[in-house]
């Protein structure tokens, strides 16, 4: 009798080795297909959220194993269109890290990106955008600065959120010690 292969599945799991490879040998942990933000544990998402070369590295190695593109070390020879690419959705992982590292401080409620996947973001990057789109994140009602930002225009609620993120690497800091 004839065996059935999910190809499908099969597919997704080898992409999920190439996209994650790398992090699980850098922070030690095991990811996965359908990893979202929520399942990155502390340690990985202070990493993630730290500015700087590690941070980058870390995102080049995800961006570029989805995106068939090498090695991160090979970022500096990709091709301009490429490179672009690279850096836009690092950016936008970036923010979404962050918002996520504010979620777990209690000072978010919650962000649009919450249920997407990080392969699917790397993949969707525009689909995902546009989905999001005009949604900024939404600051916990316990927030010392709840009414401040409830009357905010949606583009300034963003930017509030943002200005948060040197205190919230420095209290996340603190959390994890």
């Amino acid at each position: 009798m004839a065996e059935i292969v999910d190809l499908a599945g099969y597919r997704s799991r080898l992409l999920a080795q190439k996209a994650f490879g790398a992090w699980s040998r850098r922070f030690g942990e095991a990811f996965g297909e359908t990893t979202r933000l929520e399942d990155l544990s502390d340690k990985c998402l202070y990493a993630l959220a730290l500015p700087g070369e590690q941070g980058n590295a870390a995102y080049y190695e995800l961006i570029m194993g989805v995106l068939d593109l090498g090695a991160a070390s090979l970022f500096p020879y990709l091709d301009s269109d490429d490179k672009m690419q690279v850096v836009e959705i690092h950016l936008f992982l970036a923010d979404q890290v962050r918002f996520e590292m504010m979620r777990r401080l209690g000072w978010l409620s919650g962000f649009a990106t919450q249920t997407f996947g990080l392969i699917q973001m790397v993949q969707e990057l525009d689909r995902v955008k546009t989905a999001v789109a005009g949604q900024a994140p939404q600051l916990a009602a316990g927030h010392p600065q709840y009414g401040h930002y409830q009357g905010l225009h949606q583009r300034e609620k963003e930017t509030f959120v943002r200005r948060k993120l040197p205190d919230a690497l420095a209290t996340f800091q603190q959390h994890l010690l």
